[in-house]
C-alpha cells in the first residue's frame, strides 16, 4: 500500500465509499496526464524515477496477485461475486495501471502505442489456431 492509500484510510474508503462513475471519457492519455498533475501537486516527482515506478508497479502487481494466492480456480473466478473481494481487485488493477502510465509517462512510452505494437508482434509469433495444452 502506497502513502496515498494510507492518508486514505479511515476515511470511509472501502467498498461502501463513492466511487466515480468511471473514467469519465478521458483516454489512456488523459488519464495518464491526470496522474502527472496529481503526483507533481504532491511534489512526487523527485520519487518518480524509472527504477522506482517499476518497483511500485511490481508491488501492486503483486497485491493483485495475493487475492488470488490460494483460491482454487473456481473460487479465482467467482472473485468478483463478492463486493468486498470485487473491490480489492478493482482496486489493486486500478494500482497496477496507474504506476504504468506514471512509467509511461516518466520515460515518454504511449502505452497504447507499446501494446498496439505488442499485439501485432504477437499475432506473428502466435498464428491462429487450436493451442493444445500438452505442447
Amino acid at each position: 500500500m502506497d502513502a496515498a492509500e494510507q492518508a486514505g484510510q479511515g476515511q470511509g474508503q472501502g467498498p461502501q465509499a463513492v466511487r466515480p462513475a468511471g473514467a469519465g471519457g478521458l483516454t489512456a492519455e488523459e488519464l495518464q496526464k491526470r496522474l502527472a498533475r496529481f503526483a507533481a501537486a504532491r511534489e512526487w516527482g523527485q520519487y518518480h524515477t524509472p527504477k522506482n515506478l517499476a518497483a511500485a508497479l511490481s508491488v501492486e502487481a503483486s497485491e493483485l496477485l495475493e487475492i488470488f494466492q490460494w483460491l482454487t480456480p473456481e473460487q479465482a473466478q467467482a472473485v468478483m461475486d463478492d463486493p468486498e473481494s470485487a473491490f480489492r481487485v478493482r482496486d489493486e488493477v486500478a494500482d497496477v495501471l496507474a504506476y504504468t502510465l506514471q512509467f509511461c509517462e516518466v520515460l515518454g512510452i504511449d502505452a497504447l502505442e507499446a501494446l498496439a505494437a505488442k499485439i501485432d508482434r504477437n499475432e506473428r509469433r502466435f498464428p491462429a489456431g487450436p493451442y493444445p495444452l500438452d505442447r
